[in-house]
């Protein structure tokens, strides 16, 4: 038993696939994934966008490809890519072999919309000459019409068996290397969906409130829905959906899963909404540290709290913490102990390099355990 069983999740046994070199599914890492929303021919642009991508730790990134003109251009963009490149193919099955001969690691199609059963051997065909795995992508906005009359409305069981029968169709050609997403915009007919699913396939679960919003209420949306999953142990990859920037996606993604506790990256910031008891401006505080601190990806704790009601507390249970003080004096703990004063005016700055140094201790202790294993193992 943990220390603290409350924070157990007990996560969902799937089946482990390849999309590239990322290992979804089974034991893997839940996984963070965004898409692109430049002209896909314009490759500069797209490869930018993935930059800023990689950079907020993306680890899968999805890119439409609606013509011939962007199949042709994937293959410059999966050679410029860090991470495994998804192709969201609709309809044009000849676009799903082109991206696949173009390098995709991963095709997103629905089997049902790509033609006759001779094109679906095709496209899978593709897949396997081509190493990709393929992302069955049900979504309550686009369900099959015969559906939509059999049951009078998108609803789980309609999101459910449109993936059954999409699943059957890869199945009936011997292949297996796929994940699903059963996505709606409506939350609560997406987890319903998702929880169904779970309970009867064993491949690896895409989560997704699709068409979530606005990033304010989007990132309200998605948590809600995802986390609601995660926390029952549902999910093996996510994208959070939103009208906003992909780098944005990815790091509300990584917020979700960090909030409980399934992937730890970057620094975990717990701060107070302040009142007039603040000693310092604590918004204006943790807006300069969230910035300027986006560059760590070392797992680790900061409290923000402008007075001493709570600060205390909480700075015992942190890396580094700060708490608010009179006379613009405040008091500085390091690993939950009392350290030293920060004035005002040092705050941001002082913060910011002692964070950086903690990380830098905590990689290289990292580093030093890891050199250690083969000797053990010895």
């Amino acid at each position: 038993m943990s220390l603290r069983p409350w924070r157990d999740i007990t996560r969902r046994k799937s089946r482990q696939i390849m999309v590239g070199n990322v290992p979804v599914g089974g034991d893997a890492p839940v996984t963070v994934q965004t898409m692109t929303n430049t002209p896909t021919d314009d490759v500069r642009a797209t490869v930018d966008q993935i930059r800023r991508c990689e950079d907020a730790g993306v680890d899968i990134i999805r890119v439409s490809c609606p013509d011939v003109e962007s199949t042709a251009a994937l293959k410059q963009i999966v050679r410029a890519s860090r991470v495994p490149i998804v192709a969201d193919i609709h309809f044009h099955y000849k676009r799903a072999l082109e991206a696949a001969d173009a390098g995709a690691a991963c095709l997103r199609i629905n089997p049902g919309n790509i033609g006759s059963a001779a094109r679906v051997k095709e496209v899978v065909d593709a897949a396997k000459s081509n190493g990709c795995a393929i992302r069955i992508g049900v979504n309550g906005g686009s369900l099959e019409r015969h559906l939509l009359e059999k049951y009078g409305e998108p609803c789980p069981d309609a999101l459910v068996e449109s993936a059954l029968d999409h699943i059957k169709l890869l199945q009936d050609h011997d292949f297996h290397e796929f994940k699903v997403a059963v996505k709606a915009s409506d939350l609560f007919l997406a987890v319903a969906a998702y929880q169904q699913l779970a309970e009867q396939v064993d491949c690896p679960l895409h989560l997704g409130i699709t068409e979530a919003g606005g990033f304010v209420g989007g990132t309200v949306k998605s948590a809600i829905g995802m986390g609601s999953l995660l926390w029952y142990g549902i999910g093996d990859t996510i994208r959070v959906s939103l009208s906003a920037e992909p780098e944005e996606e990815v790091r509300v993604g990584f917020e979700i899963l960090k909030a409980l506790g399934i992937r730890n990256r970057g620094v975990r910031v717990v701060s107070c909404p302040s009142c007039a008891r603040q000693g310092f401006d604590v918004i204006r505080t943790v807006q300069a540290l969230e910035e300027r601190l986006q560059h760590i990806r070392t797992p680790m704790s900061l409290s923000v709290l402008g007075c001493v009601v709570n600060g205390p507390g909480e700075a015992r249970e942190t890396d580094i913490g700060i708490t608010g003080g009179g006379n613009g004096k405040h008091m500085v703990y390091l690993s939950g102990v009392t350290d030293h004063h920060v004035q005002d005016a040092d705050m941001v700055d002082h913060i910011v390099r002692l964070v950086e140094a903690k990380a830098a201790e905590i990689d290289a202790a990292d580093e030093a355990m890891a050199a250690l294993v083969p000797v053990a193992a010895e």
